[in-house]
């Protein structure tokens, strides 16, 4: 009897243990399916060309946890990795379904939309990677504070607005939190500092406002915090120049006031390379509005290499502990209010190759043991208060590039020693007081390579210079000295009076017009231009009585024609004929009269292989005797880039003219970021040219690109050291329509970033073969979201169809994130050369590139591009 109730109790326990098997197996199949359904749903939710192909496979012919991109554990997704696919659409909110999700990574696709509240339900979430999509928009949503397993959160390069929520502080484990290259704004919430296992916090490229929290000094973990760029104030809290684990710390472009701590630098340091030797290897804080001095204690930081200070208002002398950074190759103090002398101890940083302290207010000598810099490539110490000869020992730097000595109190002779420089392409001695005879070998051979201007004491030189010839050894017979001086002046004087009555008479004819202001204005420009003006005759046989079938281009002021003229070219005795464009200015069009003095002004003092160059100007009156102004040009055979970019595929030109390759876009894109760059940071004085276009960009027989067309330039006469100077336009909008930047409509005020911007559109431009007035960009629709829509991994979407077929570019872009993991691809130069312009064309001024950086960067591009190629 016992043993029949203990046989049907293990027959009861058997059944329920049965029973309790079917219902788990009942639960795993159908938390199954709500999974499988999940990922169906999210492939619905995106399409594009690729992402069919990509998620082909993600069908009932096999079990969701092998489909591509599909981890899982113990039969549940724990991973779900399709980044790089070139996915579209949106995010689906059915992703909340799978709650065992741990790893979720969208990255480098064009998803867009908003971020799904139904993202709160992945608890057991710690890895969120979303970043580089451009199009994921909206706020952050509140849901995600549920996600407290968080380790690694990216939400960078996309288009997130609103706030930063302060619930990200309450995530416990939270790592990396990358927040960089969006819109968000307001204030960074001091609930980050309760983050204590952060050790990278970017915010950097956002709109955020207020002062920095300071919690964020007592993160422990610390290695990298980036808030560049950003719209933040007040001082920056001494305690973050005591983090002992900082890493990176970039504050560049802000508002941020007040001193440099004393003890910045005391404590500082980091793993450098691999990590294992702990010192600070970058500081950057430029372009805020630090003042006091620098303190002597930043000296400790002997694992630096780069320093950078530049245009706030620093105040007092370098300290000589600067000289403890023996490991430092970039140094870069310039715009500020430094005073005293350069020291000597500058000369212990052997790696430096880029020195710049220009604008600021140093006196004394330049130290002659600055030779000692052996490896230097950039020596800036322009706009200071230096007196004293220049040291001939700076020959012995061999590899220096750039010598910039401009704007000082520099007197005696230009060392013939810096003729060995055969490194040497830039070299600005302008506006000191030196004399004597001007080098005739080297850099002193390249007319466009250096610059002598306001030296009123130098002779000689290359012809092309114009400088009086020098002297010879003194005559010291008195008389005989005399006589040599008197009779050519006097002779000189009679000779003018002459002329001068010959021009009154011929301005006071019958008929004449009467002189306006800029007609003045005009006799004082081309007084000073070293030209010798040609007449109205003379340009009439030189383009058949200004033909039709001369006429090469027609602009808002007047007609270009082609003409030639006979010229004395250098190493010629005789003159030979020689292809012209000949600018005729329309004077009955208002401003016409102004713009040709603008032209005049702009281009009468500027020499570079990247601008236009002027022969000759004619101020003279017509066949009826009414006013005649035009200007002589080098002919460039090869016409505007525009004629290139916009060639008809079924016309006669493009059987003659072939299309583009990615280099030579590359080398045109170089040359007019050089040109810009020159009128800058070179020229004296600096030159807006407010209309940078391809039109006005003209291409050599040998594909060498020239900016032309100075009409609207401004020349800003008593610049700052800085690229932000800006003056008030007078003249309504500069430019055309497309190449405006936004800022000039609202502010009326003109700048260097305007420039930029309009460059930005050009690069655009240059490499989608659209232009910004293009009948596809309707209903509000811009060249630069066109191309931002498609930027990084879509590029090809938005490239010339002229360079697809030319270069037969095919494949996926891989583009990487900003620490490090950049992944190199057929496509990466041209994905590197858009990202130029978009980084030219952001809507606020100060985040622009400058003209320098971005010319920097595209030779880099292009080095790049031809070491692929070759």
């Amino acid at each position: 009897m016992a043993g029949a109730r203990t046989s049907g109790t293990h027959a009861l326990q058997l059944h329920l243990l049965l029973i309790m098997l079917l219902l788990a197996a009942g639960v795993q199949r159908s938390h199954s399916n709500i999974e499988r359904d999940a990922l169906q749903a999210f492939r619905a939710g995106v399409s594009g060309a690729s992402s069919s192909g990509a998620l082909q496979s993600w069908n009932s012919t096999s079990h969701f946890c092998r489909w591509p991109g599909v981890a899982c554990t113990d039969g549940h997704v724990t991973s779900l990795n399709v980044s790089s696919l070139g996915l579209t659409g949106t995010i689906s909110p059915a992703i909340g379904n799978l709650t065992y999700l741990e790893y979720l990574v969208l990255e480098k696709n064009q998803l867009s939309g908003t971020i799904p509240d139904s993202i709160g339900s992945l608890r057991r979430l710690q890895y969120l990677d979303l970043c580089d999509n451009i199009g994921i928009s909206g706020e952050i949503p509140e849901s995600l504070r549920s996600c407290t397993s968080l380790r690694f959160l990216y939400l960078n390069n996309n288009s997130l607005t609103g706030a930063i929520p302060t619930w990200l502080g309450t995530f416990p484990n939270l790592t990396y939190l990358y927040l960089h290259l969006n819109s968000l704004s307001g204030k960074i919430p001091p609930s980050l500092g309760n983050l204590t296992k952060l050790q990278a916090l970017r915010v950097d490229e956002n709109y955020l406002q207020g002062s920095l929290p300071l919690g964020l000094m007592d993160l422990p973990s610390l290695q990298t915090f980036s808030a560049y760029q950003n719209l933040l104030q007040g001082e920056i809290p001494p305690g973050f120049f005591n983090m002992s684990s900082l890493q990176f710390l970039a504050l560049t472009n802000n508002a941020f006031h007040g001193v440099l701590p004393p003890d910045a630098g005391a404590r500082i340091t980091i793993p450098e390379g691999i990590g294992n030797i702990k010192n600070l290897i970058e500081l950057g804080m430029q372009g805020n509005r630090l003042t006091g001095p620098i303190p002597s204690s930043i000296g400790n930081l002997t694992q630096l290499l780069q320093l950078d200070l530049s245009s706030n208002t620093l105040n007092g002398s370098i300290p000589h502990t600067l000289g403890n950074l023996n490991r430092l190759t970039s140094l870069n103090l310039s715009g500020n209010a430094l005073t005293g002398h350069l020291p000597k101890q500058l000369d212990n940083c052997k790696s430096l190759e880029f020195l710049d302290l220009d604008g600021n207010f140093f006196d004394g000598s330049i130290p002659p043991s600055l030779s000692k810099l052996k490896g230097l490539r950039r020596l800036n110490l322009a706009s200071n208060r230096l007196s004293g000869s220049i040291p001939p020992d700076l020959s012995q730097m061999s590899g220096l590039q750039e010598l910039y000595l401009s704007r000082n109190d520099l007197t005696g002779t230009i060392p013939e020693e810096l003729e060995n420089l055969t490194s040497l392409i830039e070299l600005d001695l302008s506006y000191n007081n030196l004399d004597g005879s001007v080098p005739l070998r080297g850099i002193f051979t390249n007319i466009s390579g250096f610059k002598i201007t306001g030296n009123a004491n130098l002779c000689g030189g290359i012809p092309e210079l114009d400088l009086p010839r020098c002297p010879a050894a003194r005559n010291t017979h008195p008389t005989r000295w005399l006589l040599q001086i008197v009779v050519p002046v006097l002779s000189i004087a009679l000779f003018l009076a002459i002329l001068l009555s010959m021009f009154q008479w011929y301005r006071k004819r019958p008929g004449q017009a009467i002189k306006t202001d800029d007609d003045a204005t005009l006799d004082d420009v081309l007084d000073e231009m070293n030209y010798q003006r040609i007449s109205y005759a003379e340009l009439d046989k030189a383009t058949n009585s200004f033909a039709d079938t001369n006429l090469i281009g027609v602009g808002k002021f007047g007609s270009v024609y082609l003409g030639t003229l006979p010229l004395l070219l250098k190493g010629t005795s005789a003159p030979d004929k020689v292809a012209v464009a000949v600018k005729v200015f329309d004077l009955c069009q208002i401003g016409a009269s102004k713009t040709f003095v603008s032209e005049c002004e702009a281009l009468r003092n500027i020499r570079h292989r990247n601008l236009v160059r002027i022969i000759t100007c004619c101020v003279s009156v017509d066949a009826r005797g009414n006013d005649f102004r035009a200007l002589v040009f080098e002919f460039m055979p090869n016409y505007s880039l525009d004629r290139w970019l916009n060639m008809n595929p079924k016309s006669e030109e493009l059987k003659i003219m072939k299309n583009l390759s990615v280099i030579q876009r590359l080398n045109i894109s170089v040359d007019i970021a050089d040109a810009l760059c020159y009128l800058h940071t070179n020229s004296v004085p600096q030159i807006i040219h407010c209309d940078v276009k391809p039109s006005n960009v003209l291409l050599s027989d040998d594909m060498r690109a020239v900016v032309g067309d100075f009409g609207l330039a401004k020349l800003l006469l008593e610049p700052g050291s800085h690229d932000t100077c800006s003056t008030t336009s007078t003249g309504g909008l500069r430019g055309t329509i497309g190449y405006i930047p936004p800022e000039y409509g609202t502010t009326g005020k003109v700048s260097t970033y305007g420039d930029v911007y309009s460059f930005g559109i050009t690069l655009l431009e240059i490499f989608t073969g659209r232009s910004p007035t293009d009948d596809a960009f309707k209903d509000g629709l811009t060249l630069l979201e066109f191309v931002a829509a498609s930027f990084p991994d879509k590029i090809e979407h938005v490239l010339d169809p002229a360079l697809l077929l030319v270069e037969g570019i095919d494949g996926q872009v891989s583009c990487g994130s900003n620490d490090g993991g950049a992944h190199i691809s057929e496509h990466k130069c041209l994905v590197s050369a858009v990202r130029v312009g978009l980084s030219c064309t952001r809507a606020v001024p100060f985040q622009r590139l400058s003209m320098k950086d971005a010319a920097t960067e595209l030779r880099s591009i292009r080095a790049a591009c031809v070491s692929l190629a070759g």
